[in-house]
């Protein structure tokens, strides 16, 4: 941790919150990663759900990181490579809003910064980003067995397939950010 000892949160969606996870455990200066459902109007929503998509949440993860290693701008750019902000609720096969591109902002600082990023990848893209950008609302926590689920099952199809080139690319891209 930095001198300090504080930690800030960043809030991200980006399809399914197992690819997203995974990076992000990987990442040097963060120090906490959980997934989990923000942004919808049920209670305490379950897996099935927020699946279901008629809760509103978006599958996200709940990041904690040390701004002295790494800065909420460097996560964003992160966030931005590893996935696709320019497909309305999807991220290849995951279709539904649950799966949508989204920020959830802490505080105006971090809002004036995703807008900033968000405004500098507009030109990487062939297509408009459609990443929402919203206050960061009520955190609730998946269940225990989404928790790090990468890491416990490497070869199941999805994350072979799905999780495993995300994480590869983040290596390829941002060695330097790995723990």
């Amino acid at each position: 941790m930095s001198e300090q000892g504080r930690t800030e949160v960043a809030i991200l969606g980006g399809g399914c919150f197992w690819c997203v996870e995974a990076v992000y455990l990987e990442v040097r200066g963060v120090t906490r990663v959980e997934s989990g459902y923000m942004g919808g109007h049920v209670v305490n929503p379950t897996y099935e759900q927020v699946c279901g998509a008629g809760t509103g949440h978006a599958e996200v993860v709940r990041l904690e990181f040390d701004p002295g290693v790494i800065s909420y701008r460097d996560i964003l750019q992160i966030f931005f490579t590893i996935h696709d902000p320019t497909t309305q609720d999807r991220q290849g096969n995951d279709v539904g809003p649950q799966y949508r591109s989204v920020i959830f902002f802490e505080n105006p600082e971090q809002e004036a910064t995703a807008r900033q990023v968000m405004a500098e990848m507009a030109s990487v893209w062939d297509a408009p980003i459609v990443t929402q950008l919203l206050p960061s609302e009520t955190w609730y926590k998946a269940e225990e067995y989404h928790q790090n689920y990468y890491a416990q099952h490497p070869m199941q199809g999805y994350c072979a397939f799905v999780v495993a080139p995300k994480v590869a690319k983040f290596r390829k891209t941002f060695s330097h950010w790995m723990k």
